[in-house]
């Protein structure tokens, strides 16, 4: 069973940065697709971005640019660099991961089938 683990979540001023990591660890050469979502206060669990085995990646349109997702497939790591932060990115960030079952495309939490416990984000203006 692969399992996931963020971290470098914190808090930061408006316009700083954050890199998060996710580490995979156990059987993880069956996951082939990673992401990461976030779910501010109260609201729904949100599509970030993500990146296949193979390195293609893909954002939320009104994430690129600011928000670069990496992998270091050596150390089974992926990375969330998050730049030019403002309070509504603050929120839970998870990572996920899809190794099985139905694919509803990259955006829906619904495809993946591995996940996080999630790291806190705090943005302060």
């Amino acid at each position: 069973q692969a399992q996931l683990m963020e971290s470098g979540g914190g808090s930061v001023q408006a316009g700083g940065s954050l890199r998060l990591s996710c580490v995979r660890s156990g059987y993880t050469q069956s996951i082939y697709h990673m992401a990461w979502f976030r779910q501010g206060l109260e609201k729904e669990r949100e599509w970030v971005a993500a990146i296949t085995r193979e390195g293609r990646t893909d954002y939320a349109d009104a994430l690129k640019g600011r928000f670069t997702i990496s992998q270091d497939t050596a150390k089974n790591i992926v990375y969330l660099q998050m730049n030019n932060l403002n309070v509504e990115d603050s929120g839970i960030y998870y990572c996920a991961g899809a190794s099985s079952g139905s694919w509803f495309g990259v955006q829906r939490p619904e495809s993946y089938n591995k996940w996080g416990q999630g790291t806190q984000v705090t943005v302060s203006s």
